[in-house]
């Protein structure tokens, strides 16, 4: 739950904030990092004393325990001098260290917010509730909380060979990635997995093993990572979905995600598995 803030528990409390404007954070000019500042270096703010809150940490061993305070600007654009916006993806990449378990949560709970000021049921406008992350409505009782969609993201590998596919967003940075999709009503994440490398790539998989998962704030998605063995068929790659996908030796690797995606991290897990295979023989 974020904490709303007064003027006077504001003042003399230097913090880290989340600022956003749109769909991009506040940051200071010629930097890519959150602001550690107090708020009375941020003039910009002076409509906004009622729009702040704290950002209280996942649990009480989380690995950053200094004051995060979120502030949405809405639609308005910040033109101060001194400050300007960075986009919520380039911000994330640029501070591993704090990007999901902070901005990206931020950034969850502010698009709730914003997609949940009018009931989902009645219609009518809607409050944040005081104790937990959600808001109420008091006209037919309805509450809301922040909405979390999960996706399988699945690494492939065949002896020495790794299936990679390319988006058709990823057609002008020609990168190649696991394949992902979102899970379907009534599916558990095994049947997804089954289905969605069948839809997009037309191959059947075979032991399926759980390997990590990772929020992924765009905008609300918890990304829960497989790796698996291919048990048949030929590629085809999904109509208006997948631009192109082929078997790719461990050694000769297209373009592919950072590791600070899972993305990432599932295909450096699979090579590491078909390395051991080969030093082993099997």
């Amino acid at each position: 739950m974020m904490i709303r803030k007064t003027r006077a528990q504001l003042e003399n409390n230097s913090a880290l904030w989340i600022i956003f404007s749109k769909g991009s954070v506040v940051v200071r000019e010629n930097e890519s990092s959150l602001p550690h500042a107090d708020v009375s270096e941020m003039a910009f703010l002076s409509e906004y004393q009622d729009d702040i809150h704290e950002l209280p940490p996942l649990s009480e061993a989380a690995e950053n325990d200094e004051t995060v305070f979120v502030v949405d600007l809405g639609g308005e654009v910040v033109e101060s001098v001194g400050w300007t916006t960075l986009s919520l993806r380039a911000l994330l990449m640029a501070n591993q260290d704090i990007g999901f378990s902070i901005i990206g949560r931020a950034w969850q709970y502010t698009h709730f917010l914003r997609t949940h000021r009018f009931c989902g049921q009645c219609g009518a406008k809607t409050e944040l509730v005081t104790w937990e992350m959600a808001v109420q409505c008091h006209q037919c009782g309805h509450r809301s909380y922040p909405r979390v969609s999960p996706c399988i993201i699945v690494a492939i590998h065949d002896n020495q060979r790794i299936l990679l596919a390319k988006g058709t967003r990823h057609r002008e940075t020609n990168m190649y990635s696991t394949l992902a999709g979102f899970v379907e009503s009534g599916e558990s994440l095994v049947q997804a997995t089954h289905r969605e490398v069948m839809e997009e790539v037309g191959v059947k998989v075979k032991n399926i093993q759980y390997f990590d998962s990772q929020p992924w704030p765009f905008p609300h998605s918890l990304m829960v990572g497989f790796i698996a063995e291919y048990d048949g068929g030929e590629i085809q790659c999904q109509e208006n979905e997948i631009d192109d996908a082929q078997w790719f030796d461990i050694d000769d690797l297209p373009i592919i995600p950072p590791k600070l995606s899972i993305a990432g991290l599932l295909i450096e897990r699979t090579i590491s598995i078909i390395r051991e295979k080969s030093s082993s023989g099997s």
